[in-house]
């Protein structure tokens, strides 16, 4: 079975209200069992797509992973990539940024831990912590020897955006493909899933007060994530906005667009001339 992924783009230049996108999948969704074996499958064919990936040597896939906090951003990149062989991609997940890092441009730091021709490197959290959380908490500019915009300069943010854009483009032109997942989760899921970080032992390291504080700020985290959305889901780079309240299904839609994207660029492996083949077959002579 295949899911429809584009019930889940962001269409390049649409308006985007969260309010409107769900937070959970249709109850028709299927059941917990069949899920797990439908992912399996997903799992297997991205495992073999990627080492198509890798033969070739051609182009490069860059899976950047967005959400509020307890959104499941760990748990997506764990299951879904759980089959593909660890010298085919590396994770990266993106903290706050090192004084070494605050001396560069925005965009340094996650230049550096682009993913090379023929592997998938996985961005949990990215360059656009740079529109969501500083936009939310401007002060951090202070760190970046920049002045904090006034609040209502949208021209500031507006040039993050053309930045961001026209670094995708380029790596675009250069063999770079995008899986750009905001993971949709409800303040009320959200709720729930923290305080099963305190109730459950082996959770809790989990836990922190600085996750409350930032949950006071739904509404401006919101807002935040309508203005990039909008702004940087380009034909070559487009975002995807997954339920997050059920972590199955939104393991299945993550899957299902990484086959796609992958599937999309029809590698096949390399052939030898005729002049290699019969190099080969001398060789083979030899064992």
């Amino acid at each position: 079975m295949r899911i429809a992924t584009r019930d889940y783009l962001v269409p390049p230049g649409a308006r985007v209200s969260l309010r409107e996108w769900p937070t959970a999948p249709d109850s028709a969704a299927g059941s917990g069992k069949s899920r797990r074996a439908l992912l399996d499958e997903h799992v297997e064919q991205l495992s073999a797509l990627q080492r198509l990936q890798y033969a070739a040597n051609r182009h490069a896939l860059l899976m950047v992973f967005q959400g509020m906090d307890t959104a499941g951003k760990d748990g997506a990149i764990r299951h879904v990539l759980s089959g593909v062989n660890p010298q085919g991609c590396e994770v990266h997940s993106f903290k706050q940024p090192s004084p070494e890092e605050l001396q560069h441009d925005f965009l340094w730091r996650t230049t550096c831990r682009l993913p090379e021709r023929g592997r998938i490197g996985i961005f949990n959290r990215s360059y656009y912590e740079e529109v969501l959380v500083v936009r939310v908490h401007p002060e951090l500019l202070e760190a970046q020897g920049l002045d904090q915009p006034a609040p209502d300069d949208g021209a500031f943010w507006k040039g993050r955006f053309r930045s961001i854009v026209e670094f995708e483009g380029h790596l675009h032109r250069n063999g770079t493909r995008f899986v750009k997942i905001f993971l949709h989760v409800s303040k009320q899921e959200q709720r729930r899933r923290l305080i099963e970080r305190i109730d459950r032992p082996r959770k809790n390291w989990k836990f922190s007060a600085a996750d409350l504080n930032e949950r006071a700020l739904w509404g401006r985290y919101r807002e935040a994530y309508e203005a990039c959305l909008e702004a940087t889901s380009t034909p070559h780079a487009p975002w995807h906005v997954v339920p997050a309240d059920d972590k199955e299904h939104a393991r299945l839609v993550v899957s299902q667009i990484a086959i796609d994207t992958l599937g999309a660029l029809r590698e096949e492996y390399p052939r030898v001339s005729a002049r290699q083949r019969a190099e080969l077959k001398a060789l083979r002579k030899r064992i």
